[in-house]
């Protein structure tokens, strides 16, 4: 399950099934967990965690220092749960000490070739980035979120779940829950609809989400008042509550 060519270093942890392709090298503090199968020519360096049944492509660098010209060589990590594929060329950095000095990946996730998570991302559970996406530091990207290929995301961003981005969008501010963007300059687009029809979305949240879409988009409010109106809406609706708490908490107000 190893390749003789490959180089770990003898303080790695590797579960007993764990596969190693040719010229891989996997650095000290490295923990990989079983059914993990990695390519060739990858480099792994620590202290990085990796979790069950992930893929990982070749020429992929992952858990290397932070590009941040603060850095100093601090003890930070990287963390990536269960059932992730990252494709070629994909690069992963750990965290900084100004922020919790970890970088954190969920599961199920899907990177496409030359996406990049730089230091201090927070990535939750079935999110997909397409080609050439990159995230700068400090982003956090919420469970089932898209964004296209080359899209680009400012630091200190924080992108909802179920939010969509298309292709080549550059976003500054932060993207709500369940709302498209994409364009030059990259506005909101309406709601996700397919995206959540394909996750068990009733017709009954998706006509919620689409009025406090509107709520939010249509009628001028500031966003407290727009926030208030949503709290009047959602009545038991989680996620018109999650989206309400979204946008009591945006750190670079929302792209509007």
């Amino acid at each position: 399950m190893i390749d003789p060519t490959s180089i770990i270093d003898k303080r790695a942890e590797l579960a007993s099934d764990v596969s190693i392709g040719p010229y891989t090298i996997i650095g000290a503090d490295v923990k990989i967990d079983s059914g993990t199968v990695i390519g060739p020519h990858v480099v792994i360096k620590g202290p990085t965690s990796i979790g069950k049944d992930n893929r990982i492509f070749q020429f992929s660098s992952i858990g290397e220092d932070p590009q941040d010209k603060k850095y100093a060589a601090e003890l930070t990590r990287l963390e990536i749960g269960d059932r992730n594929t990252i494709r070629e060329f994909t690069t992963m950095h750990r965290g900084t000490q100004q922020d919790n000095s970890i970088t954190k990946i969920g599961n199920d996730n899907l990177f496409m070739a030359y996406t990049h998570v730089a230091h201090d991302c927070m990535i939750g559970d079935h999110v997909v980035m397409a080609n050439g996406a990159s995230l700068a530091g400090h982003v956090s990207l919420s469970s089932h979120a898209i964004l296209g290929g080359f899209t680009l995301v400012h630091q200190f961003t924080k992108i909802g779940q179920y939010s969509f981005a298309a292709m080549g969008s550059a976003i500054t501010q932060d993207v709500p829950p369940f709302v498209m963007v994409g364009g030059k300059p990259t506005r909101p687009h309406g709601i996700n609809t397919v995206g959540m029809e394909r996750n068990g979305f009733s017709p009954e949240d998706i006509r919620l989400i689409r009025k406090a879409y509107k709520i939010v988009y249509k009628m001028n409010l500031r966003l407290e008042d727009a926030i208030d109106e949503l709290l009047n809406l959602h009545g038991e609706n989680i996620h018109l509550g999650e989206l309400a708490d979204f946008l009591r908490h945006v750190s670079r107000g929302i792209l509007r």
